[in-house]
């Protein structure tokens, strides 16, 4: 993965900890960056300039940015290009698990008030944090390096991790206990101690549907759901009418 940056030693940070420096110390994840300003062509090393047409802020030049992509595809034999920005399509578990696969992946980082738009046709996916502005594509870029390095093969300790990860199914996770079994006046769930595998992945099952249908309904509306999990979610929702009439 190659990133693009103003900041390359702020981006490599994220190879110093955690999943992703164990993803790059193995070698299932190459990460490199370049500092677009070595592309800026001024003794300066400027790359940017005050908009056409008047406004606040200044607009990186769209040819030091070309340049950084065309290097960065030339040294991989292509590749393609993401640019992580409010105005993409949001950034899914679903992408992270295509863009795992994408060889040569290089991510395009802005800062300012934006590029100049002729650069854009250099840009093959463009991908959203929420709907909210960050001083630069940088921290962004971060967040997708440690969600790829994540679901690379061998990164984490137990494979099955990733696949149990929210919306590695398309459902919220279901919720996690550990030692003690008692805590302030609460108790791990019976059906986790009981040793019983097919009752703990229904538990887990329907937990996890119902974390779903409290926190985010939409997601269920896009779902196709079979019959166990038809059951299971029922089930949750009438042990939630239950509770809150035995509060009431």
């Amino acid at each position: 993965m190659d990133v693009l940056t103003l900041f390359p030693g702020f981006v490599e940070q994220v190879a110093r900890y955690g999943m992703v420096r164990r993803a790059v110390e193995t070698g299932r994840l190459v990460l490199s960056t370049r500092d677009i300003r070595d592309y800026s062509g001024n003794p300066w090393r400027r790359v940017d300039e005050r908009p056409y047409g008047g406004g606040p802020g200044m607009v990186m030049n769209a040819e030091p940015l070309a340049l950084a992509i065309e290097a960065a595809r030339t040294a991989r034999g292509g590749g393609t290009v993401v640019t992580m920005s409010p105005q993409g399509e949001p950034l899914t578990q679903a992408w992270i698990r295509r863009l795992a696969l994408v060889p040569g992946l290089i991510v395009l980082c802005g800062r300012y008030e934006g590029w100049d738009e002729r650069v854009a046709s250099q840009v093959d996916v463009e991908l959203s944090l929420g709907d909210y502005v960050l001083s630069g594509g940088e921290l962004a870029a971060m967040v997708l390096i440690d969600a790829v390095a994540r679901v690379l093969p061998g990164v984490l300790g137990d494979e099955r991790s990733a696949v149990q990860d929210s919306f590695s199914t398309e459902l919220l996770d279901h919720p996690h206990y550990t030692r003690p079994e008692h805590w302030r006046g609460q108790a791990v769930p019976e059906v986790l101690l009981s040793g019983d595998h097919a009752a703990v992945r229904r538990w887990r099952l329907k937990q996890a549907l119902g974390a779903t249908w409290l926190k985010r309904p939409e997601l269920l509306a896009g779902l196709e759901l079979n019959g166990e999990q038809k059951e299971l979610l029922h089930e949750f929702i009438a042990e939630q009418k239950q509770e809150l009439t035995g509060k009431s």
